[in-house]
């Protein structure tokens, strides 16, 4: 059997990029809510903020440093599988990697130091400030790989000359047409996830009845910044979509099923699309809404997958049925955000056990919902590297052989669920012995300095069971 080495590159940097998204998506939102907490301590010197602010932490480093190790591989492959792309974008991509190198990770990587290790040993007002640099330099990454991955879908202020981007103008470039719309989205996403987990955590500490105080100020902060972030993200995907639908119209008929271009188009709710005849097999469909929400029309014009040539249509199966996992998981957690708020009467969202089972069980959602999103994103570009300028067989290293690609797939896989395992359980262990009893913060200050980094995530009870024996 013949191994296709541009299929299986595809699939080994699908495989790493899905492992890596997992956790900036859960880090940004939570640098952020780490801050909120450094800051309601140092403004109202309460110790339940504080008690708060050393669990996440804690779990924040071990995310950030499972994070990081996975997003290393990424920047080797582009030189192992795709010399043709890395070559040709040189002139663009890499500035855009070194400013957020430069820019973010130095910021994050500094006081990072500051926030996990200082705290008793510098003034509050300076670990504040770690914690808000943390943050910001979460934030500040975003914003230079988003922009390199919307050039890759919209690409502006360059022009192919002998195989080379050359760059006539960062502006448009940087800012190119999707840029906007894909971080306003991810940024979304990042607090929505933050804020899913730590409800989910705070849920179950709830339920267990540990440090009740601390958890259900906890809860309440997650639940009304997800009352109004869920919807929030809808507005922001639709404006999304409607950029898709301008720049790549392609991606946007494969999302909704659409074979051929027709007026009035319905909005697919099932479908099972067939690639080799260009129909779908069978629909259950609401008339007019996808004009509707498409061009704000019900009788308005919407293009099919056939519009572009058989070897330039994305899989048409993949992206239609991981847009409607996002989107479906999207509603849900709008549901469940809704009911949060009716329960608020009479305290009874801190005291319904069906309820804090439910957002134990939504903390995963959002992870989910995030790689649906990456998967019809990516997938929907194919069979492009850079959007309508260069293709994947084009992109990819002309000595690479589908046996090499293979070979470091598996190797990839075997790693990376080993590091998996190990962050899980360190992760799982964090949150298990979470959350100090009141009266015992103060024994942190009699911990060694921590030699090494995720020694920072120790409790003085990680050597014998919770009091709950959870």
């Amino acid at each position: 059997m013949e191994l296709d080495p541009v299929l299986l590159s595809r699939l080994q940097f699908a495989f790493v990029v899905s492992f890596h998204a997992i956790f900036p998506v859960f880090t940004i939102g939570l640098a952020s809510y780490i801050a909120v907490l450094h800051g309601l301590f140092y403004k109202t010197q309460n110790p339940a903020w504080d008690r708060l602010a050393l669990l996440w932490t804690k779990v924040f480093a071990v995310a950030f440093g499972m994070g990081v190790v996975s997003g290393i591989v990424m920047s080797f492959q582009f030189g192992t599988n795709w010399s043709n792309f890395s070559q040709a974008s040189a002139n663009f991509i890499g500035p855009l990697l070194s400013y957020e190198v430069v820019t973010a990770f130095f910021l994050e990587a500094a006081f990072l130091g500051v926030l996990l290790f200082g705290r008793g040993r510098v003034a509050q007002g300076v670990h504040l400030f770690a914690a808000i640099m943390v943050a910001l330099g979460t934030f500040i990454s975003t914003f230079w790989i988003l922009a390199a991955n919307s050039w890759m879908h919209t690409p502006a202020g360059v022009e192919l000359v002998e195989g080379t981007f050359r760059v006539t103008s960062w502006t448009e470039a940087i800012f190119n047409p999707s840029f906007p719309f894909r971080l306003a989205h991810m940024a979304v996403a990042s607090f929505i996830t933050g804020g899913f987990v730590v409800a989910g955590v705070s849920a179950w500490y709830l339920l267990i009845g540990r440090d009740v105080e601390a958890n259900r100020k906890a809860l309440s902060m997650c639940l009304w910044m997800l009352l109004v972030l869920t919807p929030t993200q809808a507005l922001v995907g639709d404006f999304h979509g409607l950029n898709t639908f301008e720049h790549q119209p392609v991606k946007l008929s494969a999302m909704e099923g659409h074979w051929e271009t027709r007026r009035a188009a319905p909005f697919l709710l099932f479908a099972v699309p067939d690639q080799e005849a260009q129909e779908n097999r069978f629909e259950i469909s609401i008339p007019y809404a996808a004009s509707l929400i498409l061009t704000h029309d019900p009788n308005g014009v919407v293009p099919g997958v056939n519009e572009a040539p058989r070897e330039e249509q994305p899989p048409v199966a993949i992206v239609f049925w991981s847009f409607r996992v996002m989107v479906g998981l999207g509603l849900l957690m709008i549901a469940v955000s809704l009911l949060g708020l009716y329960l608020r009467r009479g305290g009874r969202v801190y005291r319904s056990r069906p309820y804090l089972q439910t957002l134990r069980l939504m903390s995963v959602t959002p992870f989910a919902a995030v790689l649906a999103g990456w998967i019809t994103t990516e997938s929907g570009r194919a069979p492009w590297l850079v959007y309508g300028m260069m293709t994947h067989a084009e992109g990819v290293t002309p000595s690479l052989t589908g046996g090499m690609a293979l070979f470091t797939l598996l190797g990839y896989m075997a790693v990376y669920g080993v590091v998996f395992y190990a962050g899980t359980y360190y992760l799982t262990r964090v949150i298990r012995y979470g959350m100090l009893e009141k009266g015992e913060e103060e024994m942190i200050d009699d911990f060694e300095t921590p030699k090494r980094p995720w020694s920072a995530t120790h409790t003085p009870f990680d050597d014998e069971p919770s009091k709950e024996g959870a």
